[in-house]
């Protein structure tokens, strides 16, 4: 899901920088105002690095990847797993050559915003009506990465360097990362539920 340089549109790419710079400058206060440890962070950060090392070729001419958003804003909060999201992405990004500069704005808006907070939302909804952990951390995971996808697709689809409109992009987005991410929805329900029970 790492978008590189020369495919976002020089609009989108800074309309996502402002809002993702903007949002993350905002976690990191909340995270460690409200007693946020700099140790689960750094741990978080870390194994979000390795995790998405793992990388599918799909149609279309992009990849998908384990992401981790969901289980970040899990057990570390949104704001929390918003800041481990972006701290990982950065290190990629300038020292792996994994996500270009001028598009990290974009790539931290799908996968340290989009995936943390929604997923963060469909955990604690899903908590709320049935109480299953795995359950909750399952669908969180899973439904969070498509929608970061769709997301990430809408950004390539307004973009007319990627040479593919919306009709291609979010529908080749969306498809694979719903059946791929059934791995990350299992990955995040399965870790949830130990962190739980080792608890």
């Amino acid at each position: 899901m790492h978008i590189p340089d020369g495919f976002l549109s020089p609009l989108v790419a800074l309309s996502l920088y402002v809002v993702s710079l903007t949002v993350v400058a905002y976690s990191g206060r909340r995270y460690f105002r409200e007693g946020g440890d700099v140790h689960y962070l750094s741990v978080m950060a870390a194994g979000i690095f390795a995790a998405q090392m793992l990388n599918w070729p799909i149609p279309g001419g992009t990849s998908a990847h384990l992401v981790g958003g969901a289980l970040a804003g899990i057990l570390l909060g949104p704001f929390g797993g918003c800041l481990a999201m972006f701290m990982s992405l950065l290190v990629q990004c300038v020292l792996m050559g994994d996500g270009g500069i001028t598009a990290l704005g974009a790539n931290a808006f799908n996968m340290a915003i989009v995936d943390v907070f929604a997923g963060y939302a469909i955990y604690r909804g899903v908590m709320r009506l049935t109480g299953r952990r795995f359950l909750a951390g399952f669908l969180a995971g899973w439904l969070a990465v498509a929608v970061a996808a769709v997301t990430c697709g809408v950004e390539l689809g307004l973009s007319p360097q990627f040479g593919y409109p919306l009709g291609i992009t979010v529908p080749v987005m969306g498809a694979w990362h719903l059946a791929l991410g059934l791995v990350e929805g299992l990955a995040t329900g399965l870790i949830v539920d130990h962190v739980r029970w080792a608890g």
